[in-house]
């Protein structure tokens, strides 16, 4: 059995030392390991690899009372995750997932595809994943919300993926699914907002476009950034040959992003993450 260790802490001599004993003692072999310390914060961080058989918990229990008392420790056991898709109009990031999950690309369980349109029903039918269509029309935020909650509490995930949903999650939402939701934002953040960004980007002559992917927090377009990237243009460009460059970009940086979130790789330290 392979097992993922994550373990960040304040830093003190003799913490990997300490950690990785602790693991001998257990009958694990360490395949791999990973460490970073913020000199700033003086924050020692740790992914380790390991194999062998053992009890979780127990290993949990005895890392944490063997570590200082702030100490944040996760010992997860190596097995396909499984996540829920949110979209509503655009297919080309949840087209961009489905091919990787046909072709085994993408390591996980797609439960289902959830969108408050049905433009992408025929595309999602093509892959033999369950769609549900939860409208908007007629109804409150709050009922919405309570509908595509109780959709996802049907299923059992480890995350859930914005693709390209383009609804503002509220506060009870996200507080639900705290650092399991993962958007992917049409710009190298903090950027131009609001309506046709690549329009705005044109009339301002910019030389990159790009794409941030990042865990949904209660302030919009904001939480912590997993990964990014950036082409770059030229005034030769029209906004609309931006738009399909763009899209190219937020496909990679969106399928990135959930792949290191399911291979256990995020550390999230504040408003950053920290990522091997």
């Amino acid at each position: 059995m392979k097992h993922t260790i994550l373990i960040s802490s304040p830093d003190m001599q003799g913490l990997v030392f300490k950690i990785s004993s602790i693991l001998f003692a257990h009958g694990l072999n360490i395949e791999r390991n990973d460490e970073f310390v913020d000199q700033q914060s003086n924050w020692f961080f740790m992914r380790t690899l390991a194999n062998g058989h053992t009890d979780s918990l127990k290993l949990k229990n005895e890392l944490q009372n063997s570590l200082p008392t702030q100490a944040q420790v996760n010992v997860i056991e190596q097995k396909k995750k499984s996540i829920i898709i949110l979209c509503t109009k655009e297919n080309h990031c949840l087209g961009d997932l489905l091919l990787r999950y046909d072709s085994g690309e993408l390591d996980a369980n797609i439960k289902a595809i959830i969108s408050n349109h049905t433009d992408l029903e025929n595309l999602v039918k093509k892959f033999d994943i369950q769609f549900f269509h939860i409208p908007t029309q007629n109804i409150s935020r709050e009922e919405h919300e309570r509908l595509v909650l109780e959709k996802c509490d049907e299923f059992e995930v480890d995350f859930l993926a914005l693709a390209k949903y383009m609804r503002i999650l509220s506060p009870s939402f996200v507080e639900k699914y705290q650092n399991k939701i993962i958007n992917i934002h049409h710009s190298f953040l903090p950027a131009f907002i609001g309506a046709n960004p690549y329009k705005q980007a044109f009339q301002r002559g910019v030389k990159i476009i790009g794409a941030t992917a990042h865990f949904v927090n209660n302030h919009l377009d904001e939480g912590p950034i997993i990964t990014q990237d950036i082409i770059k243009i030229d005034h030769t460009y029209s906004w609309q040959d931006m738009q399909k460059a763009g899209r190219d970009v937020e496909k990679v940086v969106f399928a990135k992003a959930i792949t290191l979130a399911l291979n256990d790789r995020i550390f999230i330290y504040g408003n950053k993450t920290v990522v091997f």
